[in-house]
């Protein structure tokens, strides 16, 4: 009786489903009778593949300061997407980290010429030869939007399928436009099945047919997926449970068909017939957005009558429209420093758009670290999940100077006011201590989520503050008045230090020393964050000179200053051990270390395990941390110690669980490029006994292994630019080396897509997924603070000096 009841179901909804099997097909979607799909909560859900080729969402204006529906570029879309394996991956509605979407994809089922059936979905990547490319570009092949072309070729010459990706900049939709192509006799069946992960998580889902199209809601979050002229098949199921794949896979048709998941919560999947292809054809798909089912679907509608081309043009900022185009005119210094990248420049506009892209549009000026979760595809999404999508003060600082850098005044200036959002005051809700620090890590509105205290991170919003009153984007009054409001807090602990006790936080922290230095892992003294802490601190004393406080003006600098003479006291040894435990053969045993936990730095105290690494001998271990001494201004680029440990850093002998540097090799390209660990015994990343991803199941292994960061290719370019400026060597050919060297060298770490990782595989260790040498890794993609340092490196070659040095910390510290 059971199977006669399916039957005589599934009968009922192929009639109400069917349209008129054409490519664009006249067919609407109904619910005459309901099947419940079986199987909840369907399969454990995962995060997306964090490699992303692309990052999408429209460029919006500000009208003072704020996102708002009555600026020029009208409605605010608040829709971001995103591009991995040549997939449409995490897509996000309303805030930046409130991922709905896990994935999309399209699959094509059909007979080949031998008369063999077959199914291909997108999902099984290595079937495909995949390409990404941009829809809109100018004569020198630099984009211009973030609009994507992403061609898909069937390695078996079946069919090709191409997909044109971009939101609706007037609308909360993402419009997809699919050309499918197809050589063979016989006609090909195009389906679309999407991933619903409504309100940032995989399990809490419903999803039904209706006659506006497919829907996936959890609460008052609702998804809907729908195709011009609608589909001639819909069903809704629970993924990998009673989503129909496999039988689509299996037997090219749908196996059941359901009509709603009923009252059973879980991870759900939404799949449609789009209709059948002879020859070629192309279909329209949007997935709108909105706090209720109507409203969803009413953006869909809209956003499907506008049609292809219109909603493009405005997307790119055609005619009347202001778009992505207008943006990057916007950037005065563009054309000029075009001229000192490899690339014509297709890099840097690509990353102005990816860090534009990467702010919130509910809390303006909210800039995140990556529109990424990290190693995604073995990360539970079980719960919600900022993953990288998050404000860190210190990447947050890297990406405003990066806007600074190129002209978008008005956003680094935005930016550098959202940071009150951050800092800690007695009104952050759980806070029993002392204030003035700025959080580790928050939601863009403000929730808490890391406590660690890290000193770089309190002091570089004054060093930020400083250099946007030295270009007169913030005036005398406007300083004076955040001197008051938060620099001032910031400073003063910087100097004195104080209680951190809030949430698991119970610390005292006593300045230099810090809780966590920049990698967030250790306690202690670094070089990196010693050298911000002495720029904020000089910086701070010049603000508050200006601002009338004549008093704590001494006090800063005379504190500076004292810190300024512990640097090598602390953290430089004449005792090293990289000879005897790294096999260096650069070593003299004279050079910074990452960090010591000690005031001795000769002792052989270790540092703490992390990340599946057991602690070692601190002075082992060394980073690039000690050029930020350079950078800022604290050391200038010839000093002693400085150059004592470039032969240490540059050593490539040392064994690899130890070394730092590694230089890359590119097909099509000679010579070699150099990048960078973060630091030996690095421990976050990818295990290279195993090749699993970084903690992997949740747990750490001992395997695992940090792998080369593209951005430290920027900071040592910086320190070459600011050795050859100091010694009145920067001459045109000394410009051109360090272009086709550092410059060059961060433009090949980029994927197709111009997206720069956080990581990039370095030869070492077990490598199961085939990475080539120097292509990113599955960490996170892109990441703003590689970007950030590529357009800071290109304007300080361009400006023949370091864009964020500060001349007043080398003034004050002679």
């Amino acid at each position: 009786m059971k199977n006669k009841i399916n039957k005589l179901t599934m009968a009922l909804i192929a009639a109400s489903l069917v349209g008129c099997g054409s490519a664009q097909n006249n067919g609407q979607v109904d619910t005459l009778s309901t099947a419940i799909a079986p199987g909840a909560p369907g399969d454990k859900p995962y995060w997306a593949y964090s490699g992303k080729t692309g990052i999408g969402t429209s460029y919006e204006a500000y009208v003072d300061g704020q996102y708002s529906d009555k600026a020029q570029t009208g409605p605010v879309s608040k829709v971001w997407f995103s591009l991995a394996q040549g997939m449409i991956t995490e897509t996000m509605f309303g805030l930046i980290h409130q991922a709905q979407l896990k994935e999309m994809q399209f699959v094509i089922t059909g007979t080949d010429a031998k008369g063999q059936a077959f199914s291909v979905a997108e999902s099984n990547s290595s079937d495909f030869e995949i390409s990404v490319d941009y829809l809109h570009k100018d004569a020198q092949g630099r984009p211009l939007s973030l609009a994507y072309k992403v061609l898909s070729k069937d390695k078996l010459g079946r069919f090709e399928l191409e997909k044109h990706i971009f939101t609706d900049p007037d609308g909360q939709s993402l419009f997809v436009r699919t050309h499918i192509n197809t050589g063979l006799d016989t006609p090909v069946q195009a389906y679309v099945s999407a991933n619903p992960y409504i309100n940032n998580n995989g399990v809490n889902d419903f999803a039904k047919v209706t006659k506006q199209g497919l829907v996936a809601y959890e609460g008052d979050n609702y998804l809907t997926l729908q195709v011009a002229g609608g589909f001639e098949e819909a069903s809704v199921g629970f993924t990998g449970q009673s989503d129909n794949l496999a039988a689509l896979m299996n037997t090219q048709q749908l196996e059941h068909t359901y009509t709603s998941t009923g009252e059973e919560s879980g991870n759900v999947s939404l799949l449609g017939k789009l209709g059948d292809v002879k020859g070629s054809a192309h279909f329209d798909i949007v997935l709108s957005f909105g706090k209720s089912q109507n409203e969803s679907a009413e953006q869909a509608s809209k956003t499907l009558s506008k049609g292809y081309q219109a909603v493009l043009d405005a997307y790119n900022g055609k005619g009347d429209a202001i778009g992505w185009e207008d943006y990057l005119a916007s950037l005065k210094p563009m054309s000029r420093l075009a001229q000192y990248s490899a690339d014509q420049g297709k890099l840097l506009y690509t990353s102005a758009m990816v860090l534009k892209a990467q702010e919130d549009k509910s809390y303006a000026g909210a800039l995140i670290a990556s529109l990424s979760n990290p190693w995604g595809d073995t990360v539970p999404a079980s719960e919600g999940s900022t993953g990288y999508k998050a404000v860190w003060v210190r990447d947050f600082y890297q990406v405003a100077m990066a806007f600074m850098a190129m002209g978008d005044t008005q956003t680094a200036k935005t930016a550098f006011k959202y940071l009150e959002k951050v800092q800690v005051t007695d009104s952050t809700p759980g806070n029993k201590g002392d204030t003035g620090w700025f959080l580790q890590k928050t939601h863009v509105d403000g929730e808490l989520e890391w406590v660690g205290v890290q000193l770089d991170q309190t002091a570089m919003p004054i060093m930020l503050a400083w250099k946007l009153h030295q270009a007169n984007v913030l005036n005398d009054e406007e300083l004076s008045y955040w001197y008051t409001k938060m620099l001032k807090p910031a400073a003063d602990f910087l100097v004195h230090g104080g209680k951190a006790k809030i949430l698991w936080n119970d610390t005292q922290i006593t300045p230099p020393a810090t809780q966590q230095e920049r990698w967030e892992e250790q306690n202690g003294y670094s070089p990196s964050t010693t050298a911000a802490v002495i720029a904020g601190l000089v910086t701070a004393s010049d603000i508050a000179k200006r601002s009338g406080d004549m008093a704590a003006a001494a006090r800063y600098l005379e504190v500076a200053q004292q810190y300024d003479k512990q640097v090598e006291a602390l953290m430089f040894t004449s005792e090293g051990v990289l000879k005897e435990q790294a096999q260096s053969q650069a070593t003299d045993g004279q050079y910074f270390f990452r960090i010591g936990q000690d005031s001795n730095p000769n002792s052989d105290s270790k540092i703490n395990s992390n990340n599946g690494r057991e602690g070692m001998n601190k002075k082992a271990i060394i980073d690039g941390g000690f050029l930020e001494l350079v950078r800022y201004g604290v050391r200038s680029a010839d000093a002693p110690s400085i150059l004592a440990t470039l032969p240490e850093y540059e050593d490539e002998s040392m064994i690899d669980n130890l070394r730092v540097k590694y230089s890359f090799t590119f097909e099509g390209h000679s010579g070699t490029y150099p990048g960078y660990r973060r630091y030996g015994n690095d421990g976050y990343g990818e295990d290279e006994v195993t090749g699993t991803n970084y903690a992997q199941g949740g747990k750490n292994t001992a395997g695992q292994r940090g792998r080369v960061w593209p951005f430290f290719t920027g900071e040592r370019g910086h320190f070459e630019i600011a050795s050859a400026a100091q010694n009145n060597q920067l001459s045109a050919d000394k410009v051109q080396q360090i272009k086709q060297t550092y410059v060059k060298g961060m433009e090949l770490f980029a994927n197709e897509g111009m997206m720069l990782p956080e990581q990039v595989w370095d030869n070492v260790g077990v490598n199961p997924r085939g990475y080539k040498f120097g292509q990113g890794t599955n960490s996170a993609t892109p990441l703003a603070w590689t970007h950030a340092e590529y357009v800071k490196l290109i304007r300080s070659l361009a400006d023949k000096q370091v864009w964020d040095h500060y001349p007043i910390v080398e003034q004050k510290l002679k």
